[in-house]
């Protein structure tokens, strides 16, 4: 049956050309996934800078701390309190040794990811004056050349506040960093912690020095760093950790979503090929073909199609994964300098094999299961079989969408009744908005026909056979009316899905984090990480202003099994807390809050009353009492200190305010009052703003990667099923020569002809704009009960205006595909009847 599978395919190409072309795009979206994911799953090891010319370096370490699975700028105890005095010391011992220390140190007007540095260690990153000096005083500073000018008096933005500094030399501008280099002495007073050493002296020796001091202290949580090891104590290997791991994230989200709906399209285009053919198959049973021989024929076919396009997919893949890393690393999602390089054989092989796997596969299942339905026709019913578009559905597909279809509302149910957290994780929640979806697109033979009927019983009474004509059509050929609105509804379906959870999350984590404000004023950062405490306390001295200024900082609970977790802490003062927040009390009162006490998230699992045992980042030790718990959604939940413990060093972070919220005593002046604000704020780094202005940035800085990931997912979904939609219905028009030829011996003119057809295609994204609105209520409905327990009133938000575009084009798409292979056939029978009456 191979001679026959080949000589089907030359002969019938044009039938397997829409299997083949999605096919190709479904490999090729496999293939550039799978590669991309695989490169950063093993990124290249990178040189290392900031320490690039020293022989070792000691950074503090803890060697249980897997930093991928904390966020950007959360460190482990030993790096929070840095080296101890003790240990520098005895690495002095073996050799010269300098001091680094990394701080927060902007230049007003300068970039956000500025940092200082004492001026020693710059050195060993490659720096070196370009004009200038080095900084002799503790009002000196060296900056790079494009930041500031050797002479200039700037203003610089610190933890301690801004202060004024000269800038008495330059550096050229590092690519992996930029800095603001300090004396020695200003460095230790602006940032006491001691970040790392680089130890001169032989790296045997020092090794041995901090190994020794394990047992008694001395060298507790440090390593030693040499070779390429080094590029971990650099500036930008945090930024770059996190940026991998939003890769991490994202990618498989996408290729698992992206990768269903083609194994979906792809099967069902294959199939749909397989029933255009009934009409072979039955003349092959006719002259004596047993089923198996069709069933052989069939899947030849299909592995002969599914190698061909798989190569093809393969190969159009790898050419598109240098554009895919170029879009992730414009979406600021993948770190700048990532790239794929195709000639490391562990970064292609596999995914590339995967992939061709997959697509060959995919068109075998497609095809064998459409065959078996056909071979199993008796002889004698052979010809009835290839003439008659039978309507019915196997029972493995029925029982496979009920399935499904029940499973998505069980999912939906679960989600919103019972773990309404999952909305939360794009993760796991995008995954379960395909079932619904992909179960009504498999059950979509079984429903078209109630549809149809439904959607043209307003049109019962228009004068004319045209709508009567359009409704038989649909209905007496089902199967291909499914096969047709099935792309569809994959589009329409999973993009109502996917943005409505998108913006429905993003405005119900408006609405919660607007209820939680009690101020109507706050102070935030401006073009700055955050601001200095001792602006905080300028402006809280304004008549009439009363401000909370919480500092945000870590602090390391015991999580119950002998471990240390770490989470993240404000330091406040317990009467503004109350004032100008309000939390969803679970247990307890903030009204208990004192100096020695604190109000935690209820889902640390801690109860009133407890007596917990807190360390604090430079090392020292504090019991609270647990006073109030309140109820926190994954990544808002942070423990609210007492403000004394802001002045005892304690910051893991940086020691900034990222957000304070102030309120006018009764009586005052309002006008005068804010205008004082503003006198102080001024070039510090932070400005007033209302409320709303405060709800605004909160909320676009808090839902950029959720909806990054599910705008990402969404546009690689629909821009596939745009291409399935045009292919499976070229497809389809392509085998309605009976049906013109039929219309024109009724008489109906060309117009006439191409009405019917817009008219049928019109229909048929009609029913599959239907179905997907049913399948994707589904999914709303589970969306909705877990908002409402989540954030309490939280409104469902359908971008209409993203959607109905969506549905729109795929509109267009369904009348363009039925409209241009029937144009060109049209014409092709006005040419031939022009020659008929020419010769004549």
């Amino acid at each position: 049956m191979l001679t026959v599978a080949l000589g089907t395919l030359r002969v019938r190409w044009v039938s397997f050309l829409g299997t083949v072309v999605a096919l190709v795009l479904a490999v090729a979206q496999l293939t550039a996934l799978g590669v991309v994911l695989t490169a950063v799953a093993a990124p290249p090891e990178r040189p290392p800078h900031r320490f690039a010319r020293a022989p070792s370096v000691v950074l503090p370490v803890d060697p249980r701390w897997d930093s991928a699975q904390h966020d950007l700028g959360v460190r482990s105890l030993p790096e929070a309190r840095g080296l101890s005095r003790r240990l520098l010391r005895e690495v002095s011992a073996t050799g010269t040794t300098v001091v680094d220390r990394a701080f927060y140190a902007q230049l007003a007007n300068g970039p956000v990811k500025q940092v200082g540095h004492p001026w020693p260690v710059a050195e060993f990153g490659g720096y070196a004056l370009r004009d200038g000096r080095a900084p002799r005083t503790g009002r000196e500073i060296v900056v790079a050349a494009d930041r500031a000018r050797t002479g200039e008096t700037v203003t610089v933005l610190t933890a301690a506040g801004p202060g004024r500094y000269t800038v008495v030399g330059t550096v050229a501008p590092a690519s992996w960093e930029d800095a603001v280099f300090f004396t020695a002495d200003e460095a230790e007073r602006l940032s006491p912690r001691i970040d790392a050493l680089v130890a001169l002296g032989p790296a045997e020796r020092v090794r041995a020095v901090v190994e020794a001091g394990d047992g008694d202290g001395a060298g507790a949580g440090a390593e030693v760093l040499t070779g390429a090891a080094r590029h971990r104590a650099d500036a930008d290997a945090g930024t770059d950790r996190e940026a991998l791991d939003n890769t991490l994230t994202l990618l498989p989200v996408m290729a698992a979503v992206a990768g269903t709906t083609a194994v979906f399209v792809v099967a069902s285009t294959f199939a749909f090929a397989v029933v255009q053919r009934r009409r072979e198959i039955a003349l092959l049973r006719t002259v004596g073909a047993t089923g198996r021989q069709v069933r052989r024929m069939v899947r030849a076919e299909a592995l002969l199609v599914g190698c061909l396009a798989s190569a093809l997919g393969g190969a159009l893949g790898l050419l598109g994964t240098r554009p895919l890393t170029g879009l992730l690393v414009a979406m600021d999602i993948a770190p700048p300098w990532f790239a794929v390089e195709l000639s490391a054989r562990r970064h292609v092989l596999a995914p590339l094999g995967a992939a061709f796997l997959t697509g060959v596969l995919v068109a075998y299942c497609g095809a064998v299961a459409a065959a078996r339905r056909a071979s199993r026709v008796r002889p004698v019913e052979a010809l009835r079989e290839g003439t008659v578009d039978d309507t019915a559905v196997t029972p493995g597909r029925a029982a496979l969408g009920i399935a499904g279809l029940a499973g998505g509302a069980g999912v939906a149910c679960w989600i919103g009744l019972v773990a309404p957290r999952t909305v939360l994780s794009p993760t796991a929640y995008v995954v379960s908005l395909l079932v619904p979806v992909v179960a009504a697109a498999v059950l979509a033979p079984l429903t078209v026909g109630p549809v149809v009927r439904v959607l043209t019983w307003p049109l019962r009474r228009l004068p004319g056979p045209a709508a009567l004509l359009v409704r038989q059509s649909a209905l007496t050929s089902r199967r291909r009316t499914a096969a047709t609105a099935a792309p569809v509804l994959l589009t329409v379906g999973l993009a109502l899905s996917l943005l409505t959870a998108t913006d429905s999350l993003g405005t119900a984590r408006d609405h919660g984090f607007r209820a939680g404000i009690g101020a109507p004023y706050a102070v935030v950062p401006d073009g700055t990480p955050g601001f200095s405490p001792s602006v905080a306390a300028r402006v809280a001295r304004v008549d009439g202003v009363r401000l909370a200024a919480p500092v945000l900082t870590t602090v390391y609970l015991p999580d119950g099994d002998g471990r240390l977790e770490e989470n993240d802490g404000l330091a406040v003062h317990p009467a503004a807390l109350r004032r100008t927040t309000r939390l969803k009390v679970v247990h307890g009162s903030l009204d208990d809050l004192d100096e020695h006490s604190m109000a935690v998230a209820d889902r640390w699992h801690m109860k009133v009353g407890d007596r917990v045992r807190v360390l604090l980042a430079d090392g020292g030790e504090v019991t609270l009492r647990v006073a109030a718990t309140y109820a926190a959604l994954p990544g808002e939940d942070v423990a609210y200190l007492p403000r004394r413990l802001a002045g005892t060093g304690l910051f893991a972070r940086d020691g900034l305010v990222r957000r304070a919220s102030l309120s006018l005593a009764p009586g005052t002046d309002r006008a005068a009052a804010l205008a004082g604000v503003r006198a102080v704020l001024e070039g510090s780094g932070a400005r007033l703003t209302t409320r709303r202005g405060l709800v605004a940035a909160g909320a676009a800085q808090a839902r950029r990667l959720t909806e990054t990931r599910q705008r990402s997912t969404a546009a690689i979904v629909v821009l596939f099923c745009f291409v399935a939609i045009l292919n499976t219905l070229l497809m389809a028009a392509s085998d309605r020569r009976r049906d013109l030829a039929v219309l024109g011996m009724t008489g109906a003119t060309p117009r006439q002809v191409l009405h019917f057809f817009v008219a049928e295609a019109l229909l048929v994204t009609a029913v599959g704009v239907t179905l997907a609105l049913l399948a994707g209520g589904i999914n709303l409905l589970g969306l909705a009960a877990a908002l409402h327990q989540l954030f309490g009133t939280a409104p469902i938000v359908v971008p209409w205006a993203t959607v109905g575009a969506v549905t729109a084009v795929s509109g267009f798409l369904a009348v363009l595909g039925t409209v241009l292979p029937v144009a060109t056939a049209l014409r092709r029978r006005t040419r031939a009847l022009r020659q008929v009456r020419h010769d004549a």
